[in-house]
C-alpha cells in the first residue's frame, strides 16, 4: 500500500515530523510493507456487487498489529466505570457489567496514537475528535495519526466504508476547538500508481 493523502490537523504533520520522526518512519514503513492484494478475501454478499472480492478491513488491521507489536507499539485498553450520579431520583439503571466496559486504541508509542480505520465515517469522526482527546486527556497521548483509505481505495471494500477525502472536507470546515490535539491524516490506497487507478493494483 502507499500513502497518497497528508492532512493536517491542529498541526499534526508539523509536531510529528519534527517530535516523533522515528516513529513517523514505523507507520510509513508498515504502510508501504502491505501488499493490500494479499487481503482481498472478502466475498461480497451485496446486491450492488453480489460475488466480487473485496478488500477485507479486519485481515488489514491484523497485519498492521503484526508488524508494529514487534516494533513496541501497544494497544491501550481505558476501563470505564460509568456513573450512576447523573440518573433521577428512583432510578438505579443497570449497574452489572458497567466495570467490564472499555475503550481502546489500535496503537500507542511514545504517546503518539494510531488509529487504523477502515469502516464506518462515524468512526473516522469519533477517533479524531473525541477518543483522541479523551485518551490525551487521561495522559496516554499527546499526538494521533489516523490512517484511511482515499475513495478508490474504500470502493473495493463494503459499501459504507468512509474515505479521506470526505473526512478532511468535514474536518476542514468544523475547525480546531482548543481541546484537539494535533493529527495528522494519512490516506492511504493499494494503488502504486495513482494516475493507473484500479489498473495499477498488485
Amino acid at each position: 500500500m502507499r500513502i497518497v493523502g497528508k492532512y493536517s490537523f491542529n498541526q499534526g504533520e508539523e509536531e510529528i515530523t519534527t517530535r516523533l520522526p522515528k516513529s513517523l518512519r514505523e507507520i510509513e514503513d508498515a504502510i508501504a510493507s502491505i501488499n493490500a492484494e494479499e487481503h482481498r478475501t472478502k466475498k461480497s454478499k451485496e446486491k450492488t456487487m453480489k460475488g466480487k472480492m473485496l478488500f477485507d478491513p479486519t485481515s488489514l488491521n491484523k497485519a498492521f498489529k503484526k508488524i508494529l507489536k514487534p516494533l513496541g507499539w501497544e494497544r491501550p485498553r481505558v476501563h470505564c466505570n460509568y456513573s450512576t450520579e447523573y440518573f433521577i431520583e428512583g432510578y438505579r439503571g443497570e449497574t452489572t457489567g458497567r466495570r467490564h466496559a472499555y475503550r481502546e486504541m489500535d496503537f500507542v508509542k511514545d504517546k503518539l496514537g494510531i488509529e487504523v480505520q477502515l469502516g464506518k465515517y462515524s468512526f473516522m469522526v469519533y477517533n479524531v475528535c473525541a477518543k483522541m482527546t479523551i485518551f490525551h486527556k487521561l495522559g496516554i497521548i499527546d499526538y494521533g495519526i489516523e490512517i484511511v483509505p482515499v475513495k478508490e481505495f474504500a470502493a473495493e471494500m463494503s459499501t459504507g466504508v468512509s474515505y479521506f477525502e470526505q473526512f478532511v472536507w468535514d474536518l476542514e470546515h468544523r475547525g480546531v476547538s482548543d481541546i484537539d490535539i494535533p493529527v495528522f491524516i494519512l490516506g492511504i490506497t493499494s494503488v502504486d500508481d495513482p494516475s493507473q487507478g484500479a489498473k495499477g493494483m498488485k
